[in-house]
Formats: structure tokens, sequence, C-alpha cells
């Protein structure tokens, strides 16, 4: 597909996790393109990135401090894959925002409960189909 992609993750869920490794393969992207917040190399230049959050109550230090860092100089766009409280998705939009990136469409939310297991095939039809329209829209 080509696009300058990144996903990164703050959560110690497999299923969040494992939406890495299913768009680095769906998509061809580069070696460095899936990790955890903060990475281990920073953004560069994305035209987007994907981020997969567990939410509860306050957001934790180190992961407010890494969306402060999404300016437009580190990524174009930011869309967000969430588990947990959709109450707390308005202060990450907040200050991805004020860092100056463009938030781009709906959240897309996947429950992930104390066992849950891998990414379902229906999830990953899901998130793919998800991801594919903000690709497109982007075009």
């Amino acid at each position: 597909m080509g696009i300058k992609m990144r996903y990164l993750y703050y959560s110690s869920k497999k299923k969040i996790a494992d939406v890495g490794p299913f768009l680095k393969a769906k998509f061809d992207l580069q070696i460095n393109s899936v990790d955890v917040i903060p990475p281990a190399y920073s953004c560069d230049k994305e035209r987007i990135v994907i981020l997969g959050l567990s939410l509860k109550g306050d957001l934790p230090d180190a992961l407010r401090l890494f969306l402060r860092e999404l300016t437009k100089a580190r990524t174009a766009n930011v869309a967000l894959v969430i588990d947990g409280d959709p109450k707390t998705v308005p202060a990450v939009v907040s200050i991805l925002k004020e860092a100056g990136t463009n938030v781009v469409g709906e959240p897309i939310y996947l429950k992930c409960g104390l066992f849950s297991g891998k990414l379902s095939d229906d999830e990953k039809a899901a998130v793919g189909s998800w991801v594919d329209g903000i690709v497109s829209d982007l075009a």
C-alpha cells in the first residue's frame, strides 16, 4: 500500500498488542513500525500513527508525556484503538490536538476482558476495514 504508518500501543492486553502485527502484515509496514509507548524509535514525519490504548481513569504520566510529543513534525495524523472507558478518550484527543496533530476517524473499541485472548477473525476484519477507511480518507 505504501503509506508511512506506525502502530504504537500502551497496554498489557494481548488483543491490543496483536493489532500491531496484523496491521504490519496487512499494509507491509517497515520493520520498526510496531512498538510500545514510549517507542524505541521516535516518530518522524509519519503519515499516520495508530495508537492502541487501554484506558482506565486518569491517564498515566508516561502516556500523557508521549501524547504531548506527537507534533505535526512527528506525525500528520493519529487514529485510536481503544480498550476501556470511552470517557477518557476526549482527554487523549485534547492532548493530541494541543500538540498540533490531526485526530482522524472515530476511535474503534476492542473489548478486552481479564482473560481476553487473541484478536478474533471478526475483530481483525473490523480493524482492517476501519484502517482501510482511514487510509482512503487520507489519500
